[in-house]
């Protein structure tokens, strides 16, 4: 599934969200809007147990309210301004589940899900999110990516054929995700930070039969450098600008 896509693939990452809301059906709506091949966004469960897409723990930042998600039943997460912080052109937007951008854009292109329970420790969103994927048939359509390796082990026994990219964390911190974790893992791609990339570790990864998805590219520099050292996908916060840099489009 991911040969069929352009290389490098670009991701956009919690959507167009140099220009709208991030996780918001509006931004994802606007990336293929703008030539993106697929997009990225956060899932989580809500107190009541739905999946929801936002990126962080709390909605304090990218809403008009207060709270842990986890501790916010889907009714009270549906109340908030989601698009305010970013704009007033967007006010009213609203944190989508996971369900509702499945049905918006899920034929769209290709949706990397992360899955980001990780303050909630070993809770069932794995089992929802591949619930979901089955309910929309969209099992082709699907890369499935987390910081967390028992996340991505939980999606390959419910769903084998959806491919797993670990993600790994900046600097220091992800020296073992990028080396002995990806190495060892049932992985099909490694996600690590743009800093921490360099040409003889996707050299690396393509004698392991494995690709190389980079967070998170925004200038056309980075981009065109990243691509010329043969990385398989690129996250972009900016996909009108990255599809310029790769002189695809109009």
């Amino acid at each position: 599934m991911l040969n069929s896509f352009p290389r490098p693939i670009l991701f956009a990452h919690r959507g167009a969200c140099a220009h709208a809301p991030e996780n918001t059906l509006e931004s994802f709506q606007l990336a293929f809007e703008q030539g993106t091949d697929a997009v990225e966004l956060d899932a989580k469960l809500s107190a009541d147990g739905e999946v929801v897409v936002i990126h962080d723990a709390t909605v304090d930042r990218t809403t008009n309210g207060q709270g842990r998600v986890s501790n916010l039943k889907l009714a009270d997460l549906r109340q908030l301004d989601a698009g305010s912080f970013f704009s007033g052109k967007y006010r009213g937007a609203k944190i989508p589940t996971l369900d509702e951008v499945f049905e918006a854009v899920g034929k769209k292109g290709m949706i990397n899900v992360e899955l980001t329970n990780y303050y909630a420790g070993r809770d069932d969103l794995a089992e929802k999110v591949c619930a979901l994927v089955k309910k929309h048939r969209l099992q082709d359509r699907i890369i499935f990516s987390s910081f967390f390796g028992y996340n991505l082990k939980k999606t390959a026994q419910l769903l084998p054929e959806v491919p797993r990219g670990l993600l790994a964390l900046d600097g220091w911190k992800g020296t073992w995700a990028r080396s002995f974790g990806f190495m060892f893992g049932d992985y099909q791609a490694l996600h690590p930070y743009i800093r921490d990339v360099n040409p003889q570790q996707v050299q690396r990864a393509h004698r392991l039969k494995r690709r190389v998805h980079v967070w998170t590219a925004n200038a056309v520099e980075d981009i065109v450098r990243l691509r010329d050292w043969g990385v398989d996908g690129i996250f972009t916060d900016d996909p009108q600008t990255a599809v310029r840099a790769l002189g695809r489009g109009a």
